[in-house]
């Protein structure tokens, strides 16, 4: 997949390069430009401090082919709820590593959401509490029966919002070894993304 980043000055960062060394970078003003032709892609667009989405995006029309993901100055689960709502497959840090931006493409390229980890931990939270409001039962879901222990303690913490850092600290193993673990868990339990294992793992129905 190709790849395109979107600035209010076309410079560009040393991260995104490093992430996708084919990627090109552009100023709003060329916007135009981005999926002219058939090959499908990422278009991450930054919002600078201060800015807000719906002002620098607005009448943005991309081709279905084109993934669009938020890259944020100043992350919050504000503005991540206004980039799903105008049609982002995620929203993360402006100055995330490398690694962490080859991650987010990963996940939107195979129809999931990134989304912050406050934003996740309240959508399962509210979830849960509307069918307890409901009287609304937990599906019965042994997924774990499915998964190795390490498997099963991974997806569990992730459940409650923890990062891959905070999980490779408490189970005392590498971030590799975390994301080696969520790719089994994903593919063994066919789930794209984090919240869609949050909601399982929760016993919520997707």
């Amino acid at each position: 997949m190709r790849h395109w980043f979107i600035d209010k000055e076309p410079n560009g960062m040393a991260s995104w390069q490093e992430a996708f060394p084919d990627s090109l970078v552009f100023g709003r003003d060329h916007l135009s430009r981005i999926g002219t032709g058939d090959e499908p892609g990422v278009l991450w667009f930054r919002i600078r401090a201060g800015e807000v989405l719906t002002a620098v995006f607005h009448g943005v029309a991309l081709p279905p082919r084109i993934l669009f993901v938020v890259l944020a100055d100043e992350p919050s689960d504000s503005l991540i709820e206004e980039a799903l709502a105008s049609g982002a497959s995620g929203c993360c840090n402006t100055y995330a590593a490398p690694d962490v931006l080859r991650q987010v493409a990963l996940v939107v390229e195979n129809g999931g959401l990134w989304i912050g980890r406050s934003l996740l931990s309240s959508l399962v939270g509210s979830t849960s509490r509307l069918l307890a409001k409901n009287g609304e039962k937990a599906r019965v879901d042994n997924w774990c029966e499915r998964l190795s222990e390490r498997e099963t303690q991974v997806a569990r913490l992730v459940a409650n919002g923890a990062s891959n850092r905070e999980i490779a600290e408490q189970l005392f193993i590498t971030e590799r070894t975390v994301k080696a673990h969520l790719s089994a868990v994903f593919e063994k339990l066919a789930i794209r993304d984090r919240l869609q294992l949050s909601l399982r793992i929760n016993g919520v129905s997707i």
